[in-house]
């Protein structure tokens, strides 16, 4: 069967990945074209859009792309049309994801949605669209299912967390030969995961690497996003004499003794590799106080809220400066503060079910699609 698959940033790309791995198990012969990034390439198929050229921050960023975003719709809808998929697949990325999902449900095609849409956090007027437009919603976090359900009268799936299964799989990192691949001496690491968007990384780095020198018993080293080349971060590196390691997050994360994380799915991957975590977050000015204004979560961090308080701490915005990030690290390197986050990491992992969250999921989507497919 023919998958069209769309995913707008480097986290869905990731999922996206083994959701594919799952389908061929399931369907040998599945033939997939997607927007997505190098993961998604590797695992086969027809790449058709990069998202490096899809992933616009903040409000006044989209404001200002708007023409290259309605070029992207366009296109996307008519490549679909030429495709011709069995089933539509959306990881996420709602602004675009739920225009075009709109456009296929009246052309007829069948819509599959995989990590919904965080609508309980804002738009939550959204359920309209998704009720009236997805077949079927696959939900990752144990929340999702009761918000739809009990909230929305809309049945989804709760099929698990996929970082699980991504992170059980691999084969852990013997720390000698990481610190002797990249130079590093035998200091405790704290790993500095500033995002992957080259606003939020200047943003977040600024602030993080200004109290590398109040931690001298410690090494500082920045985890490279796969959408950046090296030379973006090596002004960073010039100035503070520090190492960075790319493309190899989950291996830095193996290997850290804490680290500093801006907000986003980076928060719950470094609670899942069990390391003391302080989340940041720093927007731009005009852009945080639209955000504050029509967000309604207690907490940024999918740890907190997941657990429904607050595990690790949030510094936010103002509260993310030089003077509140040493002392948050600080706590976090004491013992008995260590001691109580491991502890709540695990009750963590328990909440959100074991491994298979790829392979449930496409099973029911092969199945779905086996039962009710219908040529276009």
């Amino acid at each position: 069967m023919k998958y069209y698959i769309i995913a707008g940033e480097a986290s869905g790309d990731l999922h996206a990945a083994n959701l594919m791995k799952a389908i061929v198990a399931e369907d040998p012969q599945a033939d997939f074209r997607f927007w997505g990034g190098d993961l998604m390439k590797k695992v086969g198929g027809t790449l058709v859009k990069h998202y490096r050229d899809l992933a616009f921050m903040g409000f006044l960023e989209v404001l200002m792309n708007l023409r290259t975003i309605t070029k992207n719709l366009a296109f996307c809808k008519k490549d679909i049309a030429r495709f011709a998929p069995d089933v539509i697949i959306y990881i996420d990325y709602p602004g675009f994801n739920m225009r075009i999902a709109k456009w296929a449900r009246q052309e007829g095609y069948k819509n599959h949605y995989y990590i919904s849409p965080q609508i309980w956090a804002w738009k939550e007027g959204r359920i309209k669209a998704i009720k009236k437009d997805v077949d079927e919603m696959y939900v990752i976090l144990p929340f999702e299912k009761a918000f739809y359900e009990e909230k929305h009268n809309f049945p989804v799936h709760f099929v698990g967390h996929p970082l699980i299964d991504e992170i059980s799989a691999r084969t852990p990192v013997v720390p000698e030969n990481f610190r002797k691949e990249h130079q590093l001496d035998d200091r405790p690491i704290i790993a500095l995961l500033p995002g992957s968007r080259k606003q939020e990384i200047q943003k977040m780095l600024e602030i993080m690497l200004s109290i590398t020198s109040d931690f001298p018993d410690h090494q500082f080293v920045i985890a490279g996003a796969p959408s950046q080349d090296l030379e973006f971060y090596e002004p960073f590196l010039k100035k503070n004499r520090i190492h960075i390691v790319m493309n190899q997050t989950y291996n830095l994360l193996d290997v850290a003794h804490a680290a500093l994380v801006t907000s986003g799915t980076a928060t719950l991957e470094t609670a899942l590799f069990k390391v003391p975590e302080v989340v940041c977050y720093k927007g731009g000015r005009i852009s945080y106080e639209i955000a504050k204004r029509v967000i309604n979560l207690d907490y940024i961090s999918l740890v907190n809220l997941i657990m429904d308080k607050e595990v690790v701490k949030e510094l936010i915005q103002t509260e993310f400066n030089t003077k509140t990030l040493k002392k948050a690290l600080t706590e976090i390197l004491e013992e008995e503060k260590r001691k109580a986050l491991f502890d709540e990491y695990y009750k963590l992992e328990q909440k959100l079910g074991g491994v298979g969250a790829s392979a449930n999921t496409a099973k029911l989507i092969v199945n779905a699609i086996q039962s009710t497919s219908t040529p276009v």
